[in-house]
């Protein structure tokens, strides 16, 4: 009999856990009697670690892990891959927006041969404005990045072991998980499921977050700015010599004086802030490179539940 492993991070979610937690048994129950439970608590400063404790307590099957500090929802999905043992393992959100009803539905279609089985959301039962914030960021990253990754699949899905134990060597700082997932290019497909409505709180990614993890993951996955930065500069020189022939000409030919100062000093001025630019985009992968160069761990774990 397989066994499986659920992951879940954790971000003041205290209102959900209780619901979470029974809905779940009641789903695995019926795959398989060989599961965990792995909630990675991000404090979120809410009680929500003191109810994964009493879980824990309560279930062996449940696993908790707790961060020092916050370190991001894609960080606790990859400290839940490190410290789990299924042979089939499903990620997925805590606010029941991903429903565990649908879970059976995912195992069976990977039996079919996939390695990985995405939760395509066909109705997405969220706020407009985070709908389109959505469909603006996955649109940026497509783009930038050269995927073609579906913007109605979010973080839940199944994946084999296999690619889990191939996730756990990659390890660079800027975490994206259904980014990496994708880049292994294992069979996947996916399945038609349910999206519910949140069950309690409200989502803590707003338009500012999402455009800090856009520019964040194209930094980390794309060379594409650099080159766009490349192609303005070509451009501009193009103009600026042709323009500068067209001058030359009718001074000598045309008998007419070089004026203009007003239009020298914009140009100057449009110039210089495109350097600038691009010295800011050059400057953001410098950085980004010594991130990585320091070979920090990629999370600190505070403390444990029914884990070695």
């Amino acid at each position: 009999m397989a066994r499986i492993s659920v992951i879940i991070p954790v971000y003041k979610a205290e209102d959900c856990l209780y619901e979470l937690y029974n809905r779940l048994i009641n789903s695995l129950k019926n795959i398989t009697s060989d599961f965990e439970i792995i909630l990675v608590e991000d404090c979120g400063g809410d009680r929500s670690w003191d109810i994964i404790t009493e879980l824990a307590q309560k279930d062996k099957r449940v696993k908790g892990i707790q961060f020092s500090r916050n370190f991001g929802q894609h960080y606790g999905i990859t400290a839940g891959l490190d410290n789990c043992n299924g042979d089939w393992v499903i990620v997925m959100d805590c606010d029941l927006q991903d429903r565990p009803e649908e879970i059976p539905k995912l195992y069976n279609k990977a039996l079919e041969g996939y390695e990985v089985v995405l939760a395509r959301r066909g109705k997405r039962k969220d706020p407009l404005l985070k709908r389109f914030n959505s469909w603006l960021f996955y649109k940026i990253f497509n783009y930038f990045t050269g995927m073609n990754y579906d913007e109605e699949v979010g973080n839940f899905r199944i994946i084999s072991r296999k690619v889990v134990l191939n996730y756990r060597l990659m390890r660079e700082q800027m975490r994206f998980f259904g980014g990496l997932i994708d880049w292994m290019g294992y069979s996947a497909t996916s399945v038609n499921v349910e999206h519910a409505d949140r069950f309690a709180g409200k989502s803590s990614y707003n338009f500012g977050k999402l455009c800090k993890l856009a520019t964040d993951i194209i930094i980390s996955y794309s060379y594409k700015p650099l080159k766009i930065s490349i192609n303005i500069g070509f451009f501009l020189s193009a103009i600026s010599f042709i323009y500068g022939l067209f001058i030359i000409y009718r001074a000598l030919f045309q008998g007419v004086s070089v004026q203009g100062w007003s239009s020298l000093m914009v140009s100057l001025y449009f110039i210089g802030g495109i350097i600038i630019l691009n010295l800011g985009i050059i400057g953001i992968y410098i950085g980004k490179n010594l991130d990585e160069s320091k070979k920090r761990p990629l999370y600190i774990i505070k403390e444990k539940q029914n884990l070695k």
